[in-house]
């Protein structure tokens, strides 16, 4: 029997695994990208690595928001039934967490560049001109940005790192399938 593109009673489709691991390594990615790049003394390598950087950023919110549609539209497995009722509880909200700050982050990030005084334009993989949002110009609103952006990318990783230690709890302590219904896709006809 094939997989499901979308998700079953008990597992994930394709769809929501691909974008779940696609999101995890740019999310991660960027921030090890972010944490390099301000420290360079190169100044073109730094710029470069910038422009990259707002790149993955333009890419992690679309999928983002991609994700979220399809999350709206196909429902998450239900939890199994060893989950204990705190876990219920609380699953939801640090998805929801998760998904906040994976938008927060890459609009922080846009504002940032929108606002900055040296008004550089953004090219997402030089394919095309971003246009920035419609926020005003300053030195106040660029420290202000700079700051939301630097805490929460640590705040961001932090909850992914939570969520990491959560994952493999339940696969390695717990032994049972959260962790798996997110690697092997769904292949019920429903």
């Amino acid at each position: 029997m094939s997989a499901s593109i979308t998700n079953s009673t008990t597992r994930y489709g394709w769809a929501a695994i691909v974008l779940h691991w696609a999101i995890a390594i740019i999310f991660i990615g960027q921030f090890a990208l972010g944490f390099v790049m301000v420290r360079l003394t190169s100044q073109r390598t730094a710029f470069e690595l910038i422009q990259l950087h707002k790149s993955f950023g333009f890419l992690l919110l679309g999928l983002v928001i991609l994700r979220i549609a399809w999350r709206l539209g196909n429902a998450a497995p239900a939890l199994p039934r060893s989950v204990g009722a705190l876990e219920r509880r609380t699953a939801p909200i640090a998805h929801f967490a998760l998904y906040a700050f994976q938008l927060a982050l890459p609009l922080s990030g846009w504002a940032l560049v929108s606002v900055s005084m040296l008004e550089i334009p953004s090219m997402p993989f030089n394919l095309f001109v971003m246009p920035n949002l419609p926020l005003g110009l300053s030195d106040a609103a660029e420290s202000f940005w700079t700051a939301a952006h630097w805490y929460l990318a640590y705040a961001g990783i932090g909850l992914v790192a939570l969520h990491l230690v959560a994952a493999l709890r339940h696969h390695f302590w717990l032994k049972d399938a959260v962790l798996t219904r997110m690697i092997t896709p769904s292949s019920d006809p429903e």
